[in-house]
């Protein structure tokens, strides 16, 4: 073997040595088949690792985590799935879906059961409240802990910005519909939703909206929205069936939220604590979405209230039969 061909392989060790010192979870898009539905997901971490289960909101999707999977993928198992009706799911028209809360909750559960997910943290934000309470409600036993991201759980957490949403509800007409169509499920609408009540609109990665505008401008997709809008409602109903899952099962809960929400106020975050003493309530100065300014404060967050509670030592089991 000559000097060279030496070398060469010194330098290739040396350098992966320093690509496993710095090395980054590799995160993994797939699709599995539930409820009749084609579900993407993306998911990095070891296989064996408790599982964290991340639940985006509204107008977004799995895309949203893109950077707090790596974050949290060397200590737990890291699955964020899109939601019927976002991001990359496919349904097909021949299942004739419902759009509706429950309908979204029955498929994440018909989710985890695909996964064989037999227990899991979730991390709801938005829309991925009312989905992820529903299946800790259904399956408490299932449900290690909850971080709530501005995912609401209380009448007196719904800012002003509701108004107009509130008002479909109590007159669902075409008017009122096609004013929610002009005014939310736009291009200027969906940035302003990522950007209000952060310090410097510019830092938010304009990837985020872009994408989010792009899929909503699918054909069909803004009745989609439209029908989820008017359903939402639904979640509002549930609240005291949440706060008595809360109340019961007692689940370690972390709220971190974006004090600047004009969606989720922050008097929603201090909530929990009516019904769950020892929650923690974190607030960060940004907006709705939290995770494009504070992703590394987020993520810090969670793995120390993960470690604190016991999750992070657990091993990761599976549903067997179901």
């Amino acid at each position: 073997m000559s000097d060279t061909t030496l070398q060469t392989a010194a330098k290739r060790a040396a350098l992966t040595r320093d690509d496993a010192r710095f090395s980054i979870p590799v995160t993994h898009i797939d699709r599995v088949e539930a409820d009749g539905v084609k579900v993407f997901y993306r998911a990095a971490g070891p296989a064996n690792a408790p599982v964290v289960l991340l639940l985006h909101g509204f107008p977004t999707s799995s895309f949203m985590f893109r950077e707090l999977i790596p974050r949290l993928a060397d200590e737990y198992r890291v699955i964020a799935p899109d939601l019927p009706g976002f991001g990359f799911t496919e349904i097909p028209a021949e299942r004739k879906y419902m759009f509706s809360f429950d309908g979204l909750a029955r498929t994440i559960e018909a989710f985890t059961q695909a996964l064989k997910l037999a227990r899991y943290s979730i991390y709801v934000f938005d829309y991925g409240a009312p989905t992820g309470f529903r299946l800790a409600m259904a399956h408490p036993d299932r449900v290690t802990a909850i971080i709530s991201q501005n995912g609401n759980g209380y009448e007196e957490g719904l800012g002003d910005a509701w108004g107009p949403i509130r008002k479909y509800w109590n007159e669902p007409t075409p008017e009122n519909r096609q004013i929610l169509r002009q005014s939310v499920l736009t291009a200027g609408g969906t940035r302003w939703q990522y950007t209000y009540g952060v310090a410097n609109p510019e830092s938010v990665p304009p990837e985020s909206y872009t994408l989010d505008t792009a899929l909503l401008e699918r054909p069909g997709n803004k009745d989609i929205q439209l029908d989820l809008f008017l359903d939402y409602a639904s979640n509002v109903k549930l609240y005291p069936q949440f706060q008595e899952y809360f109340r019961n099962s007692k689940p370690p809960l972390l709220a971190i939220w974006g004090k600047n929400d004009p969606f989720f106020i922050p008097v929603g975050a201090n909530a929990f604590r009516k019904d769950l003493p020892n929650a923690k309530v974190q607030f960060l100065d940004t907006g709705h979405f939290a995770l494009e300014t504070h992703v590394v404060e987020i993520a810090s967050a969670i793995k120390a209230f993960l470690d604190a509670n016991g999750v992070k030592g657990q091993i990761r089991g599976s549903m067997g039969s179901l």
